[in-house]
């Protein structure tokens, strides 16, 4: 096998005329690309995940909504950059085939089609929850047994058979679901059915066209927006100062525990970049667009955090609905109402953003041969990757009906961070090889020669002098790894003059992978070998560059 053949790489001057004669319809403005970032980026996080990240790390969790905002904004400087010299769909799977090659440029698809296919499934659970309990306040009662996961509640069940004793009330009731839901052939009839419905909807929304699902979405940002400012406003009045003392009950540690939660509220700004063939003017709208979504959202998330946690004791907000559960604290059913039934429209927002963009990243990669061919038809009349569109629908729907969301959210991180690490890494290239000149929006040059040592030296000897490095190397392992890259990195900035921000890119988002739990990379190893092997098998000998190369050979 030759490997040089792993790291064949895209022109830029090719993908460019790709652009010009896409299929797909150039209708989206700066303000519909930066909504649909804020659709992607406002789901799930702010009205579920956001609880949970509360009750590991207090009032401070605030901070970390900010930590994590300036990890993004770095890596989305990179994307920005990318996005003004190759206005190509594709996202980050793009990008890394025309700067690391082939190989990274697979293995980073396969990553964001585990990223937005998760996301979304997690989206899909959460709505249900909230759907459901939007029924119950018009009255309206929806079967037990067709909102949970089987798994979770089997799970209850066996934990009530063997520890009747110690089970938990919410394990109780799962467990007295599973005892009374229908059955057939002996085996129990449960499953989340207005995830499934949700995503079917969502996903003929996306089918028919991107016109038409950029209309729903605008308006649901405006909805959402108008109702998540309401709540900041409304809930000041009810802070209580004394709820934020201690500012860190649990510690940094504590903090840093919500790392996955936080930045699963995060992702969704690189989404925008999956539309690039569908916007107006691209290499002037991408960029600017991604920056703007990311400010707007990190604003209203640290506010959030702040309200919540100022409303009530951060060790209640252990809730699925922490938004609607501190208001009806407060005894303002109506407003807790009123968030439920914002949240269904919030996540239904979010659910079209990664329906929409996965499928065209689907698109690209079979363009390029990676992928069976039917992947990049696009339909003749709605100008939407049809068959794309509906194997994604499907490949969302049924987990979201089957899984518990615990199992997902934590999946989502690592691909995310990993296809993020690359994007920076690739603008590192195109600067040493001085392929950047080509980019309309150009990242400010930092020159990092001295001070990527400097900042190493002095985080290294605080990371000696002033903690138990032994007892936190033992327990987290890969923090050694973020060193040596750090250190690796230090040393090829003073030949190589590299630029400080997608540098400090590549660090923040290292630095924030080795808070995630070695489950959490056990998963994505066996999804990344997975997806090495339909590479190996497929991919690389249909691969239309490598098809190119050998037709210039001859």
């Amino acid at each position: 096998m030759n490997f040089n053949s792993l790291f064949r790489k895209k022109n830029i001057s090719d993908l460019q005329d790709i652009t010009q004669n896409s299929q797909l319809n150039k209708v989206l403005s700066v303000k519909d690309l930066t909504f649909f970032g804020i659709a992607a980026i406002i789901g799930a996080g702010i009205f579920s995940t956001i609880g949970r990240a509360s009750y590991e790390g207090g009032p401070a969790i605030s901070l970390l909504f900010i930590l994590v905002a300036v990890a993004c904004i770095f890596t989305a400087l990179c994307y920005a950059q990318f996005a003004s010299m190759i206005p190509v769909s594709g996202s980050a799977y793009t990008y890394a085939y025309v700067s690391l090659g082939e190989i990274f440029a697979w293995t980073i698809g396969w990553a964001l089609i585990l990223e937005y296919a998760v996301s979304n499934i997690v989206i899909a659970i959460s709505w249900s929850g909230y759907f459901i309990s939007m029924l119950q306040g018009f009255g309206i009662h929806w079967p037990d047994w067709l909102s949970i996961d089987y798994w979770n509640a089997h799970r209850a069940f066996i934990e009530s058979q063997t520890h009747p004793l110690t089970v938990s009330a919410n394990d109780l009731k799962l467990s007295q679901i599973y005892q009374s839901a229908p059955e057939i052939s002996g085996i129990k009839i449960i499953f989340n059915l207005p995830a499934g419905l949700i995503t079917l909807l969502v996903t003929a929304l996306a089918y028919v066209g991107i016109k038409e699902s950029t209309r729903i979405s605008n308006i649901l940002v405006w909805i959402k927006l108008t109702v998540i400012i309401g709540i900041i406003l409304i809930g000041v009045f009810y802070i209580k100062p004394e709820n934020w003392s201690p500012f860190l009950p649990n510690g940094l540690g504590g903090v840093m525990g919500g790392v996955a939660a936080v930045f699963f509220s995060f992702i969704g700004f690189d989404s925008i970049s999956t539309t690039a063939e569908e916007a107006k003017n691209p290499q002037k709208d991408l960029p600017r667009a991604m920056l703007y979504c990311i400010i707007i959202c990190t604003v209203l998330y640290a506010g959030i955090a702040l309200v919540l946690t100022g409303m009530v004791n951060y060790k209640e907000l252990r809730v699925d609905d922490p938004l609607a559960y501190v208001f009806g604290k407060i005894g303002m059913n109506f407003i807790a109402g009123i968030i439920s039934v914002s949240a269904v429209i919030a996540m239904t927002g979010a659910i079209l953003v990664y329906q929409i963009g996965q499928p065209r990243i689907w698109m690209t990669m079979s363009r390029d041969g990676l992928l069976w061919k039917p992947f990049g038809k696009i339909h003749k009349k709605y100008h939407t990757p049809g068959f794309a569109t509906i194997i994604a629908g499907f490949f969302v729907g049924i987990p979201a009906m089957f899984l518990d969301m615990q199992i997902v959210v934590d999946l989502t991180s690592v691909g995310t961070f990993f296809a993020f690490i690359l994007v920076c890494s690739g603008v590192l290239y195109l600067d040493h090889k001085k392929l950047s000149k080509q980019a309309k929006f150009k990242l400010p040059y930092i020159n990092g020669k001295i001070l990527i040592l400097l900042f190493f030296c002095i985080g290294f000897t605080l990371f000696l002098t002033q903690t138990d490095f032994h007892k936190i190397i033992k327990e987290k392992p890969l923090l050694s790894i973020f060193w040596i890259v750090w250190l690796g990195l230090s040393i090829a900035s003073l030949k190589y003059k590299f630029s400080l921000i997608p540098i400090l890119g590549i660090l923040f988002n290292l630095y924030l992978m080795t808070e995630l739990e070695w489950s959490n990379w056990g998963m994505f190893v066996i999804w990344l070998f997975l997806g090495l092997s339909i590479y190996f098998l497929y991919g690389r000998k249909n691969s239309k560059l490598s098809r190119l190369i050998q037709t210039a050979k001859k």
